[in-house]
């Protein structure tokens, strides 16, 4: 199936998002060279374990650029709103077009997104409904290649045999004190503060609220359905098959809610 492409012309969003790029190429590109391939070609660690590395790198990268080029879920100019829809439309007060309930201006891109959950400069794009569950990929698989590397460092200084084909002497002092503790200095917040995104959004998710109804403080008043956590995260990701719902290289789908749940716009 083709994916869309969704550009956001931003010169600060660009730069933030280079800023995530290069985090994941340092790690992707100095990692391996000084520890996985080292430790693998003298028999310290099995090849899965280089295998798995490269795995989490590239599903981390691919969320990465589906999330930050997908379409959130940009409005149409004149769209086609069903006679017995209209009742759950209303008129942005900024751009003056028709949107559904729940649908939000953002002023950074410049237009309507359905189910706005926030903008988000590190991918240089909003996070709504048809992306939302690319950036919760994008956090999850950040945490795994971060929490990978964190291992990885800690086993090099702790735990792995010293390299017999290498200058030790030469090695820490040109690359494990300068490249690997910056690695592990990334590592850390990259994974402590994508841990408390990861968390933060999976209880919007849960609780069927966005960040800025969260903000608001109006979610209580309009939202608040009760789902079951599979129903949840199946109508985030638009499948019921889980393991779709760790792929970031497919189409979301909406879905249609069965009898034993409501939907709202």
């Amino acid at each position: 199936m083709k994916l869309r492409l969704h550009f956001v012309v931003d010169p600060m969003g660009w730069l933030c998002i280079s800023v995530v790029f290069g985090i994941w190429l340092y790690n992707t590109f100095f990692i391996p060279k000084l520890v996985l391939l080292p430790h693998y070609n003298e028999g310290h660690i099995p090849w899965t374990i280089v295998v798995c590395y490269y795995i989490a790198s590239a599903l981390c990268l691919a969320a990465l650029f589906r999330a930050s080029t997908a379409d959130p879920g940009r409005l149409p100019v004149d769209p086609n709103i069903p006679h017995s829809e209209r009742e759950h439309w209303e008129l942005c007060n900024k751009c003056n077009l028709m949107r559904p309930k729940r649908s939000h201006h953002c002023s950074r891109c410049g237009h309507c997104v359905r189910r706005m959950d926030h903008h988000c400069p590190w991918i240089n794009n909003c996070v709504g409904e048809d992306n939302h569950w690319l950036f919760l990929q994008l956090c999850f698989y950040t945490q795994v290649l971060s929490l990978f590397t964190l291992v990885l460092d800690f086993c090099q200084y702790y735990y792995f045999q010293p390299l017999t084909g290498v200058d030790q002497e030469k090695f820490t002092t040109r690359h494990e004190l300068a490249l690997l503790r910056v690695s592990t200095l990334m590592g850390l917040v990259m994974f402590g503060g994508m841990t408390s995104m990861f968390y933060t959004q999976m209880a919007g998710i849960l609780s069927d609220t966005t960040t800025i109804e969260k903000m608001a403080l109006f979610s209580k008043e309009i939202y608040g359905s009760k789902k079951s956590w599979q129903w949840a995260l199946a109508e985030v990701c638009g499948t019921r098959w889980k393991l779709l719902w760790l792929i970031p290289l497919r189409n979301r789908q909406p879905l249609q809610a069965s009898h034993h749940f409501r939907t709202h716009v």
